[in-house]
């Protein structure tokens, strides 16, 4: 074995630090940060790095570094890219600079322009993803695949166009920082909600610069092989090709780590453990690219991003036949995973994964690619075909083998891929396709598919019980995607032949073409504050977001972000793998022998109540009644060793039966509670006279809050912050067996609540009756999977009318019991669910009969619930929407493209929307806030009981102050919510909070109007003073005891709300046919929000409460396996809303002139509403497959669950690629997952 260097410092930049002496251990750069430099970088939320969470930018100082088609740089170069700091093991950084979102900017120094503007512009709620968003935009101006979960994304939008060229042409967003990119001025604010006149400017002159000690050691240090040595791991580095394949024979076993992307995972989440590790990163043999006569030639150690860029350079170099292969490996690389991915992953760690599921793999194995091996021994040639993919023995490579380059031929060979989404989502099915006609003539000699023979068994070979499920589906897109190779065929041969080859009917042109896709645009209406306001008056105004600034800067403390302290203990749960199983025996003894293993709290340990609410158990240890719940608590001194104990817990199940995970099987099984029911007007006598009965069903998906934020707590004398402080404050007490006054729960700086939240899955049947063309009654059943939070269901069935009046009405619901982990409410608290059935229902009998999209309730009336009602707002919303989206000309304009387009359609759809905001009771709407004022000066403190989640409530509140005080918000502090300060606090929900808050504020001045009315015109600061002089008391408590409301049941006669929230959403989307691929081309929103507190922070949450909704009833889908057990637990596999999703053009519109009484000055609260105008989108793909039946004339009732995703739009109807796919027998397999 050849002696190498053994290095005992570890040199790299990282903000104004330098050169580390460390010992190598698996750790990330993430890891890193936090534990040696108190740096804070957001926690990873999924082990393959797709949540783009965790951002950091390499500069890099290369000698020698290859661009495409062999342009060489001599002189020292230095490379700019952005990296996820979660995959970045901290060997791979010798010599290179990293920076991160700390070394961007902060409030203690200079904020950067990107920072500042992102918080201006409104681009921060929750803020746990803003330092992701910051670092894409400094690093390359550039969003692809990124994540958000509140603001809907326009925001962040506008943000990146505020550093463009206003010019008619497109984005160019690979210039550098001094040559900005241009767009066409499509975006437009009426007024503007930011003003840019005020932004800093953007100075190239004053980024950092690359450490120059490092661009000296790259000079003077000799290219060796560099060996970082550990207790447990060893990290070979070596600089040569020969060096490599040296390391690769002395440990034939260890991985080759370019990017980390693979074994990084392995490492972090699956316990995988690799004694050696060996880097080529440094080789410049395995980073070049030949350009020939045949082809490309690309070095294995070239990233995805630089393939990218060669790929586009030799397409714009090259004939247009000759470059077929190449654009489509371009468009699929445009799609895989994020740009951050893109740039650590390695073409030759690509492919060697042979990852059947990669959007790569099969293109490159239909594209007749070859790949060179090399060894000490020799060199291999092995053609990248199905058979390696599948690693059949015939293909299987020798341990010490090294894959150097990768031959990519001139071909033509059109492909096509479809996904749930098209960024940052894994592939449906990806399918690759070639032909070859004889020489002269149209004899086909040979057809393949992804490098396969073609034949029809081929085709249909997918099992039912295939990994992912959705097997007809994917059998159908194999079918389909034929169907589109045959017309690229027919196109190409017609252009070579146009008198021999006939063309096809235009109306197929569509399935050639991609969906439509363009610049997002906005308008955005409210109405301006009023010009007689005090000059320190800001409501009404667009004031920025309290914490943006912290946020954009990283500064914003989270749970991970605080540092450890003596004699810190970590907690892992041990949860059950089993959905209904009796506990046998638990033995703990392997788990406790582990050093630093401290304890295991079981059921037995607790001396308190061990419960949480209800009859749930916060423990068990006798009976499990869904997978996942808690069993036991691991605790040891480090994360590390309390997950590994968990792992340790050998526990023995014995399976019960029935096991219940749908709501089918639990009506089978009778198993559920009383029902719920809710009546109005004569139901009975109302079906015995009725033109024509309706009855109709529809199944609607759950949906996971899908926190951005690691769920963790941290439990110090300092408390935790909670979306319900009180309610934590009990349970923590109840449990611990401790008197509540010793259990204090604040507000943690940035700190958003600890809960996840779920809305129930549900099972709708409607039955309604028409006569003289109206709907006279409606009858409506609806099993919630919700036994937990049957709250939810009463709610829901308080809301089933949504904005219609219906002259009778019945309705009942049933809680179901499952073995799935109990739902709660979410933002609507059962309304998606309810006006999901309506609108069903009023869709289908005006479908079926012919009618206009039904109107809203006009006339002043009563609520099904004897509460009055007087719907002019709403009826201005409807009209104010009608008119904004110019709904009869767009209209004809989507029956003229569906008259042209074969396989493409349109479809539009409009909802009304009435929410009643209140939280149902008197008691849970009280709430109670602090103030006291400071001498001299006058300056005061304020604490309320809401908590911030991102609504923007601390802000809002700030502004009531200034108002009420008449003093600018610069002198007003809030402290974090506290039960020390302020006890007994309520809910922050219901959309209430600003208006219980807000209210409590304004009592604060009645101890104080003696002084006031004494100096009318004074100042806050002359009445404090004064009332100092009178011994009156600057300390004040504001209380509200909550809005008049009641739920008695019985009677029928509840007042559970005070107002309601109107507003009408129009959406349009474009469908394609042949894939279920959908896209939503245009969105236009009214609301009715009273006079707006804040614009900015009501639009905000307009948008992000949307784009939300629409996730829920389009895109989110969850899965769970035969067993109970959620497949769906990360971005990889569970898809929320990207920035591919959202609205083309998005135009949003406040209500004008808009009046509420007895709410906080006339304003409205909107945080939950808005959810279901997503259903606009649901519908509006609904209109667009109900042309596409039509038009193959099929009849009946078109039926479509949500959330309505490809699959279900493609399988919708039955065509000739359905008709032509196998259908399984029921029960000849076990499926790979359940619908719920």
């Amino acid at each position: 074995m050849k002696p190498y260097s053994y290095l005992p410092c570890l040199s790299f930049s990282l903000e104004s630090y330098h050169s580390f002496c460390i010992h190598y251990a698996p750790t990330s750069l993430a890891s890193f940060c936090p534990s040696f430099l108190s740096l804070n970088i957001p926690s990873s939320l999924l082990p393959q790095g797709l949540c783009l969470f965790c951002p950091s930018t390499w500069n890099i100082c290369s000698q020698t570094f290859h661009v495409w088609l062999l342009q060489i740089i001599q002189s020292p170069a230095k490379i700019h890219y952005a990296a996820n700091a979660c995959l970045i093991p901290i060997c791979s950084l010798y010599r290179v600079a990293v920076t991160t979102i700390e070394g961007i900017g902060s409030t203690k120094a200079r904020i950067h322009p990107v920072e500042e503007r992102i918080a201006r512009c409104h681009g921060t709620q929750c803020g746990f993803c803003t330092p992701e968003m910051v670092m894409f935009i400094y690093n390359s101006f550039l969003l692809s695949g990124n994540l958000c979960h509140c603001t809907g994304y326009r925001s962040i939008i506008d943000t990146c166009k505020t550093f463009c060229k206003i010019k008619n042409g497109i984005c160019h967003l690979d210039q550098e920082i001094n040559e900005l990119p241009e767009f066409e001025e499509v975006n437009k604010t009426s007024p503007k909600l930011f003003s840019e006149e005020e932004f800093l400017p953007l100075d190239p002159t004053q980024e950092s610069v690359f450490p120059p000690e490092l661009m000296i050691m790259a000079e003077k240090q000799p290219q060796r092989t560099k060996i970082f040595s550990g207790d447990r791991m060893i990290w070979i580095s070596p600089v040569t090709l020969k060096e490599l394949l040296e390391a690769k024979f002395n440990y034939p076993q260890a991985p080759v780590v370019m990017g980390n992307t693979s074994v990084g995972p392995e490492v972090k989440f699956k316990g995988v453990f690799h004694p050696v590790i060996i880097s080529p990163d440094r080789i410049e043999e395995l980073n070049f690219a030949n350009c020939s006569h045949n082809g490309l030639a690309l070095g294995a150690g070239l990233s995805l991003t630089q393939v990218k860029d060669i790929l586009g350079e030799t397409i714009q170099n090259s004939p247009e036949e000759k470059t077929q292969m190449y654009q489509a490996l371009l468009k699929h690389l445009g799609t895989l995973a994020g740009s951050q991915i893109r740039n650590m992953a390695s073409l030759g760690g690509h492919i060697m994964s042979r990852h059947l599921d990669s959007d790569l793999n099969p293109l490159l194995a239909m594209g007749n690619c070859t790949l060179n091996l090399l060894s000490k021994k020799g060199k291999q040639q092995v053609p990248l075909n199905g058979d390696f993919l599948r690693r059949c023995p015939n293909t299987d490579l020798k341990p010490e083998e090294i894959l150097i380059s990768v031959n990519i031929p001139y071909s033509r060979k059109p492909s096509f891929r479809q996904a749930q989404q098209q960024q940052n989502a894994l592939a449906i099915v990806n399918s690759g396709m070639r032909v070859f006609f004889g020489e002269g003539g149209d004899i086909i000699r040979h057809l393949s598919i992804s490098r396969r023979r073609w034949s029809n068994h081929y085709l249909f070979t997918l099992p039912g019980l295939a990994l992912g499920g959705k097997v007809e589906f994917k059998r159908t897109l194999i079918s389909s995607f034929l169907f589109k190779f045959y017309l690229e065929v027919s196109q190409m041969l017609k252009r070579m032949d146009p008198v021999h080859y006939p063309s096809f009917t235009d109306k197929y042109e569509s399935a050639l073409e991609d969906l439509h896709s363009r610049h997002h645009c906005s308008i955005l209406k409210y109405q301006v504050s009023d010009s007689k306001q005090l000059p320190q008056d800001t409501i009404g105004h667009a004031i920025m977001h309290l914490s943006g600034i912290k946020h954009a800067t990283g500064e914003a403390i989270y749970c991970d972000d605080m540092p450890t302290v003596d004699r810190e203990l970590f907690l892992t749960f041990v949860t059950s793998s089993g959905a209904h199983a009796k506990i046998v025996s638990i033995d703990l003894s392997e788990a406790l022998s582990l050093p630093g293993v401290v304890d295991v709290v079981t059921e037995e340990h607790l001396h308190g109540v061990n419960s949480l609410c209800q009859k749930e158990k916060l423990l068990v240890t006798e009976e499990v009644f869904c997978a996942g719940q808690l069993i036991c608590v691991v605790i040891a001194d480090s994360e590390v060793q309390a997950k590994q104990a968990a792992k340790r817990m050998k526990i023995i199940y014995q399976d019960l039966k029935p096991l219940i995970l749908t709501i089918k099987e639990a009506i089978q099984h009778n198993s559920f509670k009383p029902e719920k029911k809710l009546e109005y007007g004569n139901v009975d006598e109302a079906f015995k006279m009725v033109d024509q009965i309706l009855e109709g069903e529809i199944h609607m998906g759950g949906q996971e809050h899908f926190y951005m934020k690691t769920q963790s707590m941290l439990v110090v004398p300092k408390g935790e912050d909670q979306e319900i402080p009180k309610y934590i404050q009990d349970i923590v007490a109840s449990t611990l067996k401790l008197p509540v006054n010793k259990v204090m729960c604040h507000d943690l700086v940035k700190r958003i609540a600890i809960t996840a939240f779920a809305p129930p899955p549900l099972l709708g049947k409607h039955k309604v009756s028409r006569r003289m063309g109206k709907i006279g009654m409606k009858g409506c059943e609806s099993y919630h999977t919700n036994s937990g939070f049957p709250q939810v269901i009463e709610m829901g069935l308080l809301k089933m009318e949504n904005a219609y009046k219906f002259p009778n009405l019945r309705c009942r619901a049933w809680a179901c019991r499952t073995n799935l982990p109990s739902n709660t409410a979410l933002r609507g608290s059962g309304f998606p669910q309810a006006g999901l059935i309506t609108g069903s229902c009023t869709t289908e009998v005006a479908a079926r009969c012919g009618l206009p999209p039904p109107q809203p309730q006009k006339e002043i009336g009563q609520t099904p619930y004897k509460q009055e009602i007087n719907p002019k707002n709403l009826t201005q919303c409807w009209k104010e929407r009608m008119a904004m989206s110019s709904y009869s000309l767009r209209k004809a304009a989507v029956e003229k493209f569906n008259s042209e387009n074969y396989w493409k359609k349109k479809g539009l759809a409009v909802v009304p929307l009435k929410f009643p905001i209140g939280l149902g009771s008197v008691a849970a709407g009280q709430v109670s806030c602090c103030l006291g004022s400071h001498l001299p000066g006058g300056s005061v403190l304020v604490t309320h009981g809401g908590i911030k989640m991102g609504q923007g409530v601390h802000t809002k509140m700030i502004q009531v102050v200034s108002r009420e005080l008449r003093m600018p918000m610069s002198n007003i502090h809030l402290h974090g919510t506290s039960t020390e300060t302020v006890p007994n606090t309520n809910i922050s929900g219901g959309s209430v909070v600003v208006d219980l808050n807000g209210l409590a504020v304004k009592t604060l001045l009645k101890c104080l109007e003696p002084i006031i009315s004494k100096n009318p015109q004074g100042t806050w600061k002359d009445w404090a003073q004064a009332a100092f002089d009178e011994n009156i008391s600057l300390s004040a408590i504001g209380y509200f005891r909550g809005y008049e409301s009641n739920m008695n049941g019985e009677t029928g006669e509840v007042h559970p709300f005070k107002y309601f929230v109107f507003g009408a959403a129009y959406s349009e989307v474009e469908t394609d046919y042949l894939t279920g691929a959908r896209k939503n081309t245009r969105t236009d929103i009214v609301m009715d929000v009273g006079c707006s507190i804040n614009p900015a922070l009501d639009i905000g949450q307009i948008e992000g409460v949307f784009i939300r909704g629409m996730g829920l009833y389009t895109i989110e889908e969850l899965n769970y396996s035969p067993q109970g057990v959620l497949y769906t637990r990360g971005p990889n596999q569970y898809k929320i809303p990207a920035i591919c999703d959202i609205p083309t053009e998005l135009h949003i519109s406040l209500l004008l002139l808009s009046q509420s009484s007895n709410t906080l000055y006339s304003s409205k609260g909107l945080g939950e509403s808005g959810i279901f105008l997503g259903c606009s989108v649901f519908f509006a793909i609904h209109d667009a497959v109900k042309v596409a039946q039509q038009e193959r004339g099929l009849s009946g009732p078109l039926k479509l669950n949500s959330p309505l995703t490809p699959e279900k739009i493609k399988m919708a109807c039955e065509d000739k690629f359905t008709k032509m796919i196998p259908k399984d027998k029921p029960g000849s397999y076990v499926l790979w997952n359940i619908p719920i």
